[in-house]
């Protein structure tokens, strides 16, 4: 192997990786270096000179010219006979400077060190992407699906690096073909074996978070401030949101014209729904604005457990609770309150409290219902048993267990 081909693979690796010019000379002349110790037991007297742009490299073995009988260190000092061979003009005490040949390593130590040199590229490439990416965690990228795979799908990015998106990172809508252009957050990035892995992911808030700094121009100034951001993928979010400006309307500017802002954002969430609202330090009006678009009559606050009792009309609360619960399990996300709803019923005078029926159904389950608002019987049957399984926790056997019980009261 010549000194240009070794030179121009490694060139090559540059165009390619972007290792600057130093980092390169440095690994090179270390991996010449460790060559120069295994041949001569030293590399003190050595001079290497790299020069990258003309793909070239020389070594120079530095030598003080000695007296024929006098030689005691042959890495160090030379005999005059073997120097005036090299030029005649040589005389005891003198410098000689000789270049010393790739070939003249034999092919062993050339193969030796042409695999060095790969596997120090090689380390090189993992660093440099590995402190890439860990520098883009929480930025949106875009890429091409390489392979979909059953739990994970591979992304390549425009320099054909490989990058992970992970089933449990996808929106639970998502369907991706090779080809497909896909975008999705920096999540993280691992090491596995030595090997960088980089983590994408469409279910973060931070995904959301980053598509508002994208289309709303506001967002990416600083003039609103997203507080906080809580997702339930593919089904519903919750946004809120606040102006540093007072002439600026926060949830008008997110949502945009006719909705055309918020569009583009939904659409890429796979039609997930966004709730966008004021945000406001007054924990009251917080909760209620989080249970939009349900009309509360009244809340009570229990700061020691974090907890808010909610009270509204009867037929506010299933809007209040929303389908299968996600808009109260979201309000209490964004909040930070555990809320329960409680209905204020002008009670039939035949309805019963669900606490009379205490000695046939167990109290853990009652509190399950009372979760979603319902706290007497014919509040319980006025909802379907399929309708009371998606709501509550409580499997189906239990459910028409409760029903029946609770029907017979009034038969």
């Amino acid at each position: 192997m010549d000194n240009l081909n070794l030179i121009n693979s490694f060139s090559e690796f540059k165009e390619l990786k972007n290792i600057d010019k130093a980092t390169m000379v440095s690994v090179l002349e270390d991996v010449f270096r460790n060559m120069l110790i295994k041949t001569y037991e030293t590399d003190e007297n050595f001079d290497i000179i790299i020069n990258l742009d003309k793909g070239d490299f020389e070594i120079w073995r530095n030598r003080i010219v000695t007296a024929d009988d006098e030689v005691e260190d042959e890495n160090a000092q030379i005999s005059l006979t073997d120097a005036k061979q090299i030029d005649p003009s040589y005389e005891v005490g003198e410098e000689v400077a000789e270049e010393i040949k790739l070939s003249s390593f034999g092919r062993r130590s050339v193969l030796s060190l042409r695999q060095n040199l790969a596997s120090r590229i090689l380390d090189l490439e993992k660093a440099n992407l590995y402190n890439t990416y860990k520098e883009r965690i929480g930025e949106v990228i875009t890429g091409e699906v390489y392979q979909v795979w059953k739990k994970e799908i591979l992304v390549l990015d425009d320099e054909d690096n490989e990058l992970v998106l992970p089933r449990s990172e996808q929106i639970p809508n998502d369907f991706f073909r090779k080809g497909d252009t896909i975008r999705a957050i920096v999540y993280r990035v691992d090491m596995r074996n030595n090997n960088p892995v980089i983590i994408l992911s469409r279910t973060a808030p931070e995904f959301l978070e980053r598509l508002f700094e994208n289309e709303v121009p506001e967002i990416f100034d600083g003039l609103i401030s997203i507080k906080k951001i809580v997702r339930i993928p593919g089904e519903r979010a919750k946004v809120a949101v606040e102006s540093y400006d007072e002439r600026i309307d926060p949830v008008g500017a997110c949502v945009g014209m006719k909705g055309a802002r918020i569009y583009s954002i939904v659409r890429e969430l796979r039609n997930e729904n966004i709730d966008v609202i004021n945000y406001t330090s007054n924990t009251q009006l917080l909760i209620q604005r989080a249970l939009n678009p349900a009309k509360i009559t009244s809340i009570t606050l229990n700061e020691e457990d974090k907890s808010a009792a909610v009270h509204l009309k009867p037929s506010e609360v299933s809007l209040a609770i929303g389908k299968g619960g996600l808009n109260i399990k979201l309000a209490s996300m964004l909040t930070g309150y555990n809320i329960d709803v409680y209905r204020d019923t002008e009670e039939e005078e035949d309805d019963v409290d669900l606490n009379e029926f205490k000695d046939e159904i167990e109290e853990w389950i009652i509190e399950e219902f009372k979760k979603i608002g319902c706290d007497t019987a014919k509040s319980v049957l006025k909802y379907s048993v399929e309708d009371l399984v998606n709501l509550t926790d409580l499997e189906e056997e239990t459910v028409e267990e409760v029903v029946g019980i609770l029907k017979s009261e009034f038969e």
